[in-house]
């Protein structure tokens, strides 16, 4: 099954951290850090407005890896996520995702994968392993 991602050529997919996904992640977590929730708390702290919550990047994560490979049959081992600026209300994010490696002999491909933003910058890159079932 690991053939399908040999001739696969990765995949980019923009996301926005719109106040519904905002919200949604919010009441799922329960974490109502004044980072993400207080305006002027995150402007205390140097921030231009209220920082996004970096585990949203997460979920995007997921819905690359459920909806976006040849091949549904997998299962996330692990990941792991670096983030390099804060994303902010409203923002669109390009998600970009390719294989880096590829273990035949036990159904696993591990997949580079990063976010940046509308200006470039970096928002947060990555690895993650998932398995074939």
């Amino acid at each position: 099954m690991t053939e399908a991602f040999y001739r696969w050529g990765g995949v980019k997919k923009e996301f926005t951290v719109t106040p519904e996904v905002y919200t949604a992640f919010q009441q799922c977590s329960g974490d109502f850090n004044p980072l993400h929730t207080d305006e002027e708390f995150a402007r205390s702290k140097g921030f231009p407005e209220r920082v996004m919550y970096g585990n949203i990047l997460n979920a995007f994560v997921s819905a690359l890896i459920g909806e976006m490979l040849p091949i549904k049959d997998v299962i996330i081992h692990s990941q792991d996520i670096q983030y390099k600026n804060p994303v902010f209300m409203n923002e669109h994010l390009e998600a970009v995702m390719k294989v880096d490696e590829i273990f035949e002999s036990v159904n696993v491909v591990i997949f580079q994968f990063s976010f940046r933003k509308e200006d470039g910058k970096l928002a947060a890159k990555g690895h993650i392993q998932i398995g074939i079932i």
